[in-house]
C-alpha cells in the first residue's frame, strides 16, 4: 500500500474550511474551487476532478485514506486531471448542482461526491465514494481514471453528447413553471403519504438507513391540530420516544447522532451535526407543548445543553458539527466494553448495564467493516419508570441515581481522545438553532434560552455581513462566502421566533430587512419562488430552485412560511401574494411527491388555514402580562402570530412595524388581548379564559 501523507502542501493550505484543510498535505494535487484551477485545465487540456465533501464524513475519510493519500492514485490523478476540492457546507450551491447530475446520471446520490467534468464546468461522469481498486461490483479509481483519460482524448464526441444530455436534463428540473392549484385536501394527502410509510413498530418513515427528518413531524403536528387525526399525533410521539430511546441519541453527553443505520434506531452513523439538534429541538418543544409530556421538554433541555457545553463558540455563536470517527474508528468515542462499565461503576454496575442494554459480546458492529467490536451502544432498553419499580424506589430517586451515574461516565468519556469538530459558524444552521432556542424560551418560559439565541444573533449580524449583505460562513477571524435563500430564511425564521420569545422590536424590524433584502437577491420575478444563489452570485450551468426537503427544510419552504408569519404580524398583504404565488407555482410537485415537501405544506398551512392574530397591550414587567403571554404559550397554537404593546408608550415602536396596533389601549391599565381571526377581530378583553375561548374558536363574535 503506497500511502503516506505528503510533507509539501498543495494549494488548499491556505483556505480557511476544516474540510479541505484535512486535504492539504494530501499527494494529491488538489485546488479549490476558482478560476486558477479552470484557467489551468483549460491551457493544459484537462478534465477536472471534482470532490464534494465535509470534514465530519465517515466516507470521505475513508476514500481519502484508500485513495488521497496513496501515491499511486495520486499520480494517476495529477497526471489525468486537474483536481478541485469542494467544502458542501461552505459552497451548498455547488453541492446542490453536482448533487443533482449524479442524481440524474446515477439515481443515487450521497458523499463524497465525485463529479468529472470539462474545463468550462460541465459534468460528463458522476459517482459518490469510489474505492481504490475494482472489488464487490464497483470500479476502481486505478482502472477508472485510465478509462476516462482514452475518453477525453480519443473519444470527445461521446463527452459532448453526454454533457449536452445533462445541460438540458438540468433546465428542465430547475425550470418550474406552473399555474396549479392546491387547496385543504393536500393536507390529508400528505398525511396519508406518510401514514404509508410509517414503521408502525419503531417509529419513523420507511427501513433502513432511518433519518428523523424532523419537518415531517412539524406538519403532522399542525395535521393534528386542525383535523383532530389521533393516529397523527400517534407517530410522532412513537417516533420521538423511540429515538430519545435509541442509539442515535447519546445517553451519556446528549444531542442526536445523524441517522440510524438499522430501523430501530439503534446504531447510528456517529457525526453530529447542528442541524439535526436544532430542528429535533424545535420538534421535542413544540410536542411539548402540544402535550404537556415532560420527556419532551428534558430531551428538548437535554439537545440544548449538548450544544451549549460542545457546539458554542466563545462568541457565542455555533459550531457545524463533530464527527463520527475519532482515532480512525467510526463511533469509538461513544461506545463501552462490559468489563469497562462494571470497572468503572461499582454497585451501579448492574442497574447500567440492564438499563442501557449493556451485553457481554456487544451489540455493535461496524458498518463499514461489519464486524462485531466487543462494545455497547447505550440505548434505553428499558425504561426508567419500569426499572425504578424493578428496583422498589420512587422514580424521582431512580432519575436522580441515574443522573449521577452519567455525569460520572461523561467524566470518564472526556478523557478519551475526541472526535474531530467542526468549528465553521454557517449563518443558515446557526439560524436553525436560534429559532430552536428562542421556541424552547418561549414555551419553556425560560430566559436564558432567549439571551442564549440574542448572543448568537448578534454575532451574526455583527461579524458576517458585508456592505449590508449576509455572509454564510464564518472561520479563523474571517467572514466570507455569499449567502444562499437558505441564509437568509433560516436566520429570518431564528429572528421571528426571538421577536415572540422576548417582544423586543429590535428583531421583528431585523426580519423585515432581511426579508427585504431576501427578496432583492433571490426572488424569480417571472415565474415567482426564490433562487438559491443572489442575483450577483457565481455562474454555474444553471440557477437553480430548490423546493424539496433533504435534511433540512428547503429555503423556499421556509421563505414561504416567513413571509405569512411577517404577513399576519404586519398586516402586509404583499407578503401573503407572493406566499400564494409560490404555492401555484409548485402546486403539481407537491400533489406528485408531498412527503418530499412537507414543510412547505406547513407554510401552506398557514396561507389556507382559521389563522389568528394577538396582541398583548400591557406591561412586561407586572404579573398579569406575563400570565396572559404564558397562557398563550402553554398551548399548541400553530395558526396564530403574538405582538406585545407596551402600555406605557405612546407610540412604542411595534407601531410603525405593526401600524394596526396604534390604537390598541390597556382596559383599565391591565393586561388586554386583542384577537383577530381571519379578518374579524373581536372584542378586546382582560380575561385570559375568554382570550384563550376566542382562539379555540368556541366565542362567538361580539
Amino acid at each position: 500500500m503506497k500511502r503516506r501523507k505528503s510533507r509539501k502542501s498543495n494549494y488548499l493550505i491556505h483556505e480557511k474550511s476544516p474540510y479541505l484543510l484535512q486535504h492539504a498535505y494530501n499527494p494529491v494535487n488538489w485546488y479549490p474551487w476558482g478560476d486558477k484551477a479552470f484557467a489551468k485545465a483549460r491551457n493544459e487540456n484537462k478534465p477536472i476532478f471534482l470532490s464534494i465533501g465535509y470534514s465530519t464524513c465517515h466516507w470521505c475519510h475513508v476514500m481519502e485514506k484508500e485513495s488521497f493519500e496513496d501515491t499511486e492514485v495520486a499520480k494517476l490523478l495529477n497526471d489525468t486531471f486537474v483536481c478541485i476540492k469542494v467544502d458542501r457546507e461552505e459552497r451548498p450551491d455547488i453541492d446542490n448542482l453536482y448533487m443533482s447530475v449524479c442524481q440524474l446520471m446515477t439515481g443515487s446520490g450521497g458523499w463524497p461526491l465525485t463529479i468529472v467534468m470539462t474545463p468550462d464546468k460541465k459534468p460528463f461522469y458522476a459517482a459518490t465514494y469510489i474505492p481504490k481498486g475494482t472489488r464487490f461490483g464497483r470500479i476502481g479509481l486505478i482502472e477508472l481514471i485510465p478509462q476516462i483519460r482514452t475518453l477525453w482524448y480519443q473519444k470527445q464526441d461521446r463527452i459532448l453528447h453526454t454533457v449536452n444530455q445533462v445541460a438540458i436534463a438540468l433546465e428542465h428540473i430547475s425550470h418550474v413553471s406552473s399555474t396549479g392549484f392546491l387547496d385543504k385536501a393536500i393536507f390529508k394527502t400528505t398525511y396519508e403519504e406518510l401514514n404509508r410509510n410509517f414503521d408502525e413498530n419503531y417509529g419513523g418513515f420507511g427501513n433502513a438507513p432511518k433519518f428523523p427528518t424532523p419537518h415531517n413531524l412539524l406538519f403532522l403536528l399542525r395535521y393534528w391540530k386542525q383535523s383532530g387525526e389521533k393516529k397523527a399525533l400517534e407517530m410522532i410521539e412513537k417516533t420521538l420516544v423511540a429515538m430519545r430511546s435509541g442509539g442515535i441519541f447519546d445517553h451519556i453527553g446528549f444531542g442526536f447522532h445523524r441517522y440510524s443505520t438499522d430501523r430501530q434506531w439503534l446504531l447510528p452513523h456517529f457525526e453530529k451535526m447542528l442541524y439535526d439538534q436544532a430542528l429535533l429541538a424545535y420538534v421535542y418543544t413544540e410536542t411539548y407543548q402540544a402535550t404537556r409530556k415532560k420527556t419532551y421538554e428534558k430531551t428538548a433541555r437535554e439537545i440544548f445543553d449538548y450544544v451549549l457545553r460542545v457546539m458554542t463558540s466563545p462568541q457565542g455563536a455555533f459550531y457545524s458539527a463533530e464527527d463520527a470517527d475519532s482515532e480512525g474508528k467510526e463511533g469509538k468515542f461513544y461506545v463501552w466494553s462490559y468489563n469497562e462499565i462494571k470497572k468503572q461503576l461499582g454497585r451501579d454496575t448492574n442497574f447500567i448495564l440492564k438499563i442501557y442494554g449493556v451485553e457481554k459480546g456487544g451489540n455493535f458492529v461496524e458498518e463499514s467493516s461489519g464486524r462485531e467490536t466487543g462494545r455497547n451502544i447505550l440505548h434505553l432498553q428499558i425504561s426508567p419508570a419500569l426499572m425504578a419499580r424493578e428496583l422498589g424506589i420512587p422514580e424521582q430517586s431512580f432519575l436522580k441515581r441515574l443522573e449521577r451515574v452519567r455525569k460520572r461516565l461523561l467524566r470518564i468519556r472526556e478523557q478519551r481522545i475526541h472526535p474531530h469538530k467542526d468549528d465553521k459558524i454557517l449563518t443558515d444552521w446557526n439560524g436553525l438553532m436560534i429559532a430552536a432556542l428562542a421556541k424552547g424560551a418561549q414555551v419553556f418560559n425560560d430566559s436564558q434560552l432567549a439571551g442564549v439565541a440574542k448572543r448568537a444573533t448578534g454575532f451574526i449580524l455583527n461579524t458576517m455581513q458585508k456592505d449590508g449583505r449576509l455572509l454564510h460562513r464564518f472561520r479563523d477571524g474571517e467572514a466570507a462566502l455569499s449567502a444562499s435563500i437558505d441564509d437568509y430564511a433560516f436566520l429570518i425564521w431564528g429572528i421571528i421566533e426571538l421577536y415572540e420569545a422576548t417582544f423586543e422590536p429590535v428583531y421583528l424590524h431585523t426580519a423585515l430587512n432581511l426579508n427585504t433584502d431576501m427578496i432583492k437577491l433571490f426572488w424569480d420575478h417571472k415565474n415567482g419562488g426564490f433562487y438559491f444563489t443572489p442575483e450577483d452570485g457565481e455562474h454555474l450551468m444553471v440557477r437553480q430552485k430548490q423546493f424539496q426537503d433533504s435534511a433540512v427544510p428547503s429555503g423556499n419552504s421556509v421563505a414561504m412560511w416567513n413571509l405569512m408569519r411577517l404577513s399576519r404580524i404586519t398586516a402586509n398583504s404583499n407578503f401573503e401574494k407572493m406566499a400564494s404565488e409560490m404555492a401555484k407555482l409548485m402546486a403539481h410537485r407537491v400533489k406528485q411527491f408531498p412527503q418530499s415537501h412537507t414543510h412547505l405544506v406547513v407554510a401552506l398551512d398557514l396561507l389556507l388555514s382559521r389563522c389568528s392574530e394577538v396582541v398583548v397591550v400591557g406591561d412586561l414587567n407586572k404579573p398579569d402580562t406575563q400570565r396572559m403571554i404564558k397562557a398563550i404559550r402553554n398551548r399548541f397554537l400553530p395558526h396564530i402570530v403574538v405582538l406585545y404593546r407596551p402600555c406605557l408608550e405612546e407610540k412604542p415602536e411595534i407601531t410603525l412595524l405593526a401600524p394596526y396596533t396604534q390604537h390598541h389601549k390597556a382596559i383599565k391599565n391591565r393586561a388586554t388581548a386583542y384577537v383577530c381571526v381571519e379578518t374579524q377581530c373581536k372584542a378586546p378583553t382582560t380575561d385570559i379564559q375568554k382570550m384563550l375561548r376566542m382562539l379555540s374558536g368556541q366565542e362567538n363574535l361580539e
